[in-house]
This record gives C-alpha cells, sequence and structure tokens, in this order.
C-alpha cells in the first residue's frame, strides 16, 4: 500500500485527538490502517434523479469494505431544473454547481481523504463533482444514479417535456384539462434522471466517455437491479485505484475530454455541455475553446435520435448498447486514453456493439454532423450555440423579423397570448450568466411553442440558455451577452436577422451606423443582487 494522504491525520501520537474523534464516527484500531473513502453523495428527497442514491451509497459502502478500505459518506446539495424551471429558483441552478464543486473541495481536503467515489445523476451535480475531482485529484470514480423508465400513456412512452409541451397544447384548445392531467400523472414514475437525453444523461454519458465511471454505468436506469451492482463494483474499484495512486489527472487528458466531446457529437446532447465541459476541463489544467465542439461536430455524424429531438428514450439507447457501443463504433477516430477500467481500446475490442441498427445508425447516420454547432457573426462576435440536430431542415438557413423580449418571463406572456406568428425571431435577453443572473435555462417557453404548433415555425435567439429538453431552432449562449454591451442589447423589434446554421453565421442586418446611434443610447436591464447570485456573477465564471 502506498502512503495513504490520511496518514496526516491518523499516524502519531500528536493524531490522537482526530483518531479519538473518529472513533465516534466507529473506526476500530485495524481501519487506522485502511484507505480513507470519502462516499460524496448528493441524495435527497426533492430531486427524482436523487431520491433512491441512499441505496446506491449503501452499496457502494459494501464494496469499499470488502475491498479493504473504510467509506464515510457525506453530501452536497441539488437543484431539480424541472421543479426550479419557469420562476426565480432557475437562477439558481447553474450557480449550484460552483457551490458542489467547492463543497466537495472542502470535505475532500479538509478531511484529507485518500479517495473518493461520487453519487449523483442531474445536471449541475454531476458537472459540479466531476470539477471537484479535477480540482482536488484524489483517486476518484464516478457513479451516476441512471435515467428515470419512460412513463407510459396508451401505449407511448412519454417524459417531463411532453408534459411542459402539453401545456402550450392545453392552452391552444388542443386538449382538455383531464387530458391533461392524464399526462401529468403518467410522464414521471419513479427514481432517475428524465427519460431522454436531456442535460443529466448526457453529462452522465460525459462521465463515463471521460474515463471516469464503470463501463456501462451512464445508461444504466435507476430501477434496474444492476444499478446496486454498479455500486457495489464501484466501491471496490476505488480501492483498487487508491492502491494503484491513479488519480484523475495522471490519465484525464486533453484526449480524453476530445473523446467525451466526440461521444456528445454522436449522441446530440445538451447544448449545456458547452457551458460544463470546459469549466470541468479547467479543473484539469487544460483549455476547451468552442471552435473544437464545432470542429469535432463537423467530423461527428449523429448516429442515435433520443428525446428531445428524436422518438427514442435512453431505455432505448440503453437497450442498443449504450455508451461502449457509442464509443465502439467511433473507435477510429479515438485516442485510446487510460480510464479507470484500464485502457480503452482493449476494452472496446471486448464490446459487444450495436445491438439494435434502428436506434444506433452507424451505416446510415440520423445528420451527417454532430449534435452542437458554434454560430459567430454580428449578433454573436463570440459565440452562440445550438443543438443542430433538433433544428428542421427548413430553419438551418433562415431570415426573420425580431420580436425582443426583457427576459423569458415577457416572452412567455406573449406565447401564452398568442402573440407569436410563423415566421418570427424571438429574442429573449438579459438572461445570461450576469444579466439573468446565473444564466436560466427556457424549458417552459421552447416547450409553450411546441404545444402551440410553432416550434418548427419560429426561431429563439437568448444570451441565456435552453434545457436539455429543448428541441426547434433555439440559439443560445450568445455572447457577449447584453449586459456586457454584446449586439443583442441593440437588436429592436423588426430588427431582421440572418440565421445559417450550416454556414456557422448568425447576423443582425442592422447598419453598423445605426448600431453605433443605439449603443449610445441603451439602457441595460439592472437587478439587485445579494447573496448566492451576487457572490456568482462576481466569479467571472464566463466565456
Amino acid at each position: 500500500m502506498n502512503y495513504l494522504k490520511s496518514d496526516i491525520f491518523r499516524k502519531g501520537i500528536e493524531r490522537i485527538g482526530a483518531r479519538s474523534l473518529l472513533r465516534a464516527d466507529g473506526l476500530k484500531d485495524a481501519d487506522f490502517d485502511k484507505p480513507l473513502v470519502a462516499i460524496a453523495n448528493s441524495f435527497n428527497e426533492v430531486v427524482p434523479g436523487h431520491i433512491h442514491l441512499h441505496k446506491l451509497a449503501e452499496e457502494v459502502k459494501k464494496g469499499v469494505r470488502e475491498a479493504g478500505g473504510v467509506p464515510l459518506e457525506f453530501n452536497t446539495i441539488c437543484v431539480c431544473d424541472g421543479i426550479a424551471m419557469g420562476h426565480e429558483g432557475m437562477r439558481y441552478s447553474l450557480p449550484s454547481r460552483e457551490i458542489i464543486a467547492d463543497s466537495c473541495e472542502i470535505m475532500l481536503k479538509a478531511h484529507a481523504f485518500d479517495g473518493a467515489v461520487f453519487i449523483g445523476t442531474c445536471d449541475k451535480n454531476v458537472p459540479g463533482m466531476l470539477m471537484a475531482c479535477g480540482r482536488v485529484d484524489v483517486p476518484s470514480v464516478f457513479l451516476t444514479g441512471g435515467p428515470m423508465m419512460p412513463g407510459k400513456l396508451h401505449g407511448k412512452d412519454i417524459d417531463l417535456v411532453t408534459v411542459f409541451e402539453a401545456v402550450g397544447s392545453y392552452q391552444a384548445g388542443k386538449m382538455t384539462m383531464e387530458e391533461l392531467k392524464e399526462i401529468e400523472c403518467a410522464a414521471c414514475p419513479g427514481a432517475g434522471s428524465c427519460a431522454g437525453l436531456f442535460t443529466a444523461n448526457t453529462m452522465a454519458c460525459m462521465a463515463e466517455a471521460l474515463g471516469l465511471s464503470l463501463t456501462g454505468c451512464a445508461t444504466t436506469h435507476a430501477t434496474d437491479p444492476k444499478k446496486l451492482e454498479f455500486a457495489r463494483n464501484s466501491g471496490k474499484k476505488i480501492v483498487e485505484l487508491i492502491k494503484q495512486d491513479l488519480s484523475p489527472r495522471k490519465f484525464v487528458t486533453r484526449d480524453s475530454f476530445e473523446n467525451a466531446i466526440r461521444v456528445d457529437m454522436a449522441i446530440g446532447g445538451s447544448t449545456n455541455t458547452a457551458l460544463h465541459l470546459p469549466a470541468i476541463a479547467r479543473e484539469f489544467g487544460m483549455e476547451l475553446p468552442l471552435d473544437l465542439f464545432d470542429r469535432i461536430s463537423k467530423e461527428t455524424p449523429h448516429v442515435v435520435n433520443l428525446r428531445p429531438g428524436g422518438p427514442f428514450m435512453m431505455w432505448d439507447f440503453h437497450k442498443a448498447g449504450g455508451v461502449p457501443a457509442i464509443m465502439k463504433g467511433l473507435q477510429k477516430k479515438l485516442s485510446n486514453t487510460t480510464t479507470i477500467n484500464g485502457k480503452l481500446f482493449p476494452a472496446l475490442d471486448k464490446a459487444e456493439g450495436v445491438k439494435d441498427k434502428n436506434v444506433i445508425r452507424f451505416e446510415n447516420p440520423f445528420h451527417a454532423e454532430g449534435g452542437i454547432a458554434v454560430l459567430k457573426g454580428t449578433l454573436a462576435p463570440n459565440c452562440a450555440v445550438v443543438k443542430q440536430t433538433a433544428v428542421p431542415e427548413k430553419l438551418m438557413k433562415f431570415k426573420g423579423k425580431a420580436k425582443v423580449f426583457e427576459g423569458q418571463d415577457d416572452a412567455m406572456k406573449a406565447i401564452m397570448a398568442k402573440k407569436i406568428r410563423a415566421g418570427d425571431i424571438i429574442v429573449i435577453r438579459y438572461e445570461g450568466p450576469k444579466g439573468g443572473p446565473g444564466m436560466p435555462e427556457m424549458l417552459s417557453p421552447t416547450s409553450a411553442l411546441a404545444g402551440f404548433g410553432l416550434i418548427d415555425e419560429v426561431a429563439l435567439i437568448t444570451d441565456g440558455r435552453y434545457s436539455g429538453g429543448t428541441r426547434g431552432c433555439c440559439i443560445g449562449h450568445v455572447a457577449p451577452e447584453a449586459i456586457s454591451g454584446g449586439p443583442i442589447a441593440l437588436v429592436k423589434d423588426g430588427d431582421e436577422i440572418s440565421i445559417d446554421i450550416h454556414g456557422r453565421k448568425l447576423d443582425l442586418l442592422v447598419g453598423e451606423k445605426e448600431l453605433a446611434e443605439r449603443k449610445k443610447n441603451v439602457k441595460h436591464k439592472q437587478s439587485k443582487l445579494v447573496g448566492v447570485l451576487k457572490d456568482y456573477v462576481a466569479r467571472e465564471l464566463f466565456y
């Protein structure tokens, strides 16, 4: 056994106080020579993706003990984006990522753990924990909690996005209140992250693609008994990694991140990866420019078309082979990185591959390019991001006139009041990281448009971001954001905007002289900030 970090407070006469306190935790004499393993868990009774994680933690502990380690569990927070959606709570979602990373760092550093098993499932806690993993750099294993099974209604699979879109259908008179209630009660049948390829499941796939989860973990569903096996084996694996002194920074490289991005492009994951993967990479000491996402997207076909853009659920993806099948199919374009499971290529050579070619289509891809496109132009000098695989072909190149809203609440009111027409380009500003603040997701307006039958007839542009459950021509992450003086702050109702996703262009068709005059008179929307949001804006974490 190598020297253990935890020896710093468990060995020597001067550490007797720490040992006495650990005895209160239940440790015995024999335990002071064993690896001390943190179980970083985000279990709570609020978030459906997390209500089962205490059961997984118990299995992890069994595995740690069986392998000769001592497990000690602590908890961190998690926001349910679906519950927080559409009100002030959503402003706290992205900032929670930093708090999760900070809280894990504090616990791991303060108590000198030898290794950690991170247990999480949802949108911000998986990236937050991955950030802490790179920052603290102790041997680590990620156990993601797994997707929710799809809901069933009249023989069809449904999910949370079905519920959000039903609101617009009801408002449009296409659905009765009884039908709406029926969807509400059937869509989310139990534990797990929402059943499509939204941000939570995308990030679980990224953890596996980076080589930090056991093979097959990401798509194994929350209620599958095999998830308990993954938990127990994760506990055994962390002790093995501690004995090997194999910490994440020793094997997670730039190539690891490029592999993960390629998997992301192939599966058509959430645009939120363009926020999370660069933030995680920074904690590993490297930069991931958005241009890298765009380059890899152009080289990588979209081979599995999952909700919200396609017909399939995570359950279909799992049965078809999951992340291992994707990586096996992409092997010629991947690097032979090291993972917690050993070298990547020997593992892929043994993998079964695609089990259902209707779901995972390497021979006949759903789209020639991958999930994300990065746009630039006079409306987005730095960048804008779109999930191009969820955009209808007729809107890939599109001109329209702007309808401008100073925040998503105003936009939502206009949508519900039926003030949006086919051909409109909805511009929602002052929803960026600073201007929002907190860069809230916008599933409510996009889902309402879908319910009204307009999601394939209009475009949306924002300096905020969209849920992983969003479909349609929804362009987010426009930078610079409005509060920072970006051109999006200068758009007026009726201005013509040109979108060319294939050409990677986003332009405001207004002359430079006119824009200069507008800039002199612009009055930025300001928010009085306190507490967490004030601290978040001050951190300057953005593009």
